[in-house]
């Protein structure tokens, strides 16, 4: 049998059963991309290496400011918190502090960067269960929006607060259950338990803690956006009672992110055109449940709350994409094509939950078949896709898996191959690289031989040592 001018000898294949499609299908050949973000892919594999991630900073910055259109066209006292979990290398970041965006972290590292990207402190929302003595100390000083996690947390706050003699507004997250998405209880206070209420009672007893805020996050890749309506109306009930009951005044509304992307989960059959709904489904849900829940404010002439929402999936997963190249191909046992390429897990962890676009970078003729695409790993889990329809690939061809922006250069895996460059498409077609690929000197960088493990006895810091090597800043 000969496929691509590739021979293969002849096989059985078994007839398989399985689900039927009734949106029917589109042939991967009718999807053929040459270009990406108007730049040639071959000339990008040629300049940058393979496998590449690529960014096109009009596609994020137009996203970025849809988005925000929608929300501020119904709200007109909203903010973004750019979630820094979903992509932290430093170009994004510029260009979301750019685009207006506040720096929304949930650790030390995440601050500190923020901090020296030149993002000041009152334009951080800091975030998350785990915040050290010394980085509250720091966040506090420099007027950073602190939003507590538990009551140890709130005693640091309070304590560094008196310490410091001034007053600190701060905001705590909440969990309750809206009836749409699974509680993530062990984030924050619980509202239903009576924890919230004591967190509160805390605070007004408090001589240099203000409560200013109320925050909480329902979920991931939420598809009703009627379950972000029942959060804001549960949060708004509870800001109506505190506001009767205490001298406390909620400045900030923060309903976190969990905005889907046009990716497939896996555990969905509808394909993503129709399981996601509109950015502006889920801000016409939000800003009219906020404006019915904040009626009570109107009529007693007080300010309406600011709405912050720490959108990062919905703004770049679309912007970014991933190229990589077929290292070599074979037939699996069941008869099923394969194809096993240089990127894999340790790149695109979200492949353990997306099935993500997959496009030809090339004509090909002859059948599609049931394949596996595999990653370069030595784990049987290392699986890009489980089965798409695919023409017979060769070694060297490039593919192109699409909607790659969200998470996957954070949560990439430093195992077994080194992490590729990542390249900035500018507005105006130019190439740069925002991240540099890895190699053996960054590798060994923090490695450390004690003296006698050295087959000469001398120790080595390896990251001070001849291996490293100094490249030219990447434009910013």
């Amino acid at each position: 049998m000969e496929t691509n001018g590739h021979w293969e000898p002849p096989y059985i294949q078994p007839h398989r059963f399985g689900a039927i499609n009734k949106f029917g299908k589109r042939s991967v050949k009718d999807n053929v991309v040459t270009e990406v973000f108007g730049v040639s892919i071959n000339d990008l594999v040629a300049q940058y290496g393979s496998p590449l991630f690529v960014l096109g900073e009009e596609s994020l910055r137009a996203n970025v400011r849809k988005i925000k259109s929608c929300f501020e066209q119904r709200y007109n006292l909203c903010a973004h918190g750019w979630s820094y979990k979903t992509n932290y290398i430093s170009a994004v970041c510029r260009i979301m502090d750019q685009e207006g965006s506040l720096a929304e972290v949930v650790s030390n590292f995440e601050y500190e960067k923020a901090r020296a990207l030149g993002v000041p402190g009152a334009r951080i929302i800091f975030n998350g269960p785990n915040k050290s003595q010394a980085i509250l100390e720091r966040a506090i000083a420099e007027g950073a929006f602190i939003q507590a996690d538990h009551m140890e947390e709130l005693r640091k706050i309070e304590a560094i607060a008196g310490k410091l003699a001034k007053k600190v507004k701060i905001g705590i997250r909440l969990n309750f259950d809206t009836g749409f998405t699974e509680p993530w209880s062990r984030f924050g206070f619980n509202l239903e338990s009576g924890q919230a209420h004591e967190a509160v009672k805390y605070i007004s007893r408090s001589q240099n803690i203000i409560l200013a805020g109320l925050h909480s996050h329902i979920g991931t890749f939420v598809l009703e956006p009627r379950a972000y309506a029942q959060q804001v109306r549960i949060m708004c009930e509870l800001m109506k009672e505190l506001e009767g009951m205490e001298n406390i005044e909620i400045q900030n509304l923060d309903i976190g992110g969990g905005f889907p992307s046009k990716n497939a989960l896996q555990s969905i059959y509808l394909p993503p055109e129709q399981a996601v709904p509109k950015i502006s489904e889920y801000a016409d849900a939000i800003c009219e449940s906020l404006l019915e829940g904040c009626k009570y404010r109107k009529e007693m002439g007080k300010d309406l709350p600011r709405l912050i929402y720490e959108s990062g999936r919905a703004m770049i997963d679309e912007s970014e994409v991933l190229i990589s190249s077929v290292v070599g191909t074979k037939r699996l046992p069941d008869g099923r094509r394969a194809a096993i390429l240089d990127a894999g897990t340790n790149l695109m962890f979200t492949a353990f939950w997306y099935n993500h676009p997959v496009k030809l970078t090339r004509e090909y003729f002859g059948i599609e078949e049931e394949t596996v695409l595999y990653g370069p790993l030595c784990m049987n889990i290392d699986v890009v896709r489980n089965s798409i329809q695919l023409p017979a690939l060769n070694a060297g061809d490039k593919l192109l898996i699409a909607n790659v922006g969200a998470y996957n250069n954070t949560q990439w895996l430093q195992f077994i191959e080194y992490r590729p460059n990542v390249v900035l498409i500018s507005e105006s077609g130019e190439s740069h690289v925002i991240r540099w690929a890895e190699d053996l000197s960054v590798m060994m960088a923090q490695d450390n031989v004690p003296p006698h493990l050295e087959a000469k006895g001398k120790q080595r810091k390896f990251g001070n040592s001849s291996l490293t090597v100094l490249r030219p800043a990447a434009s910013l």
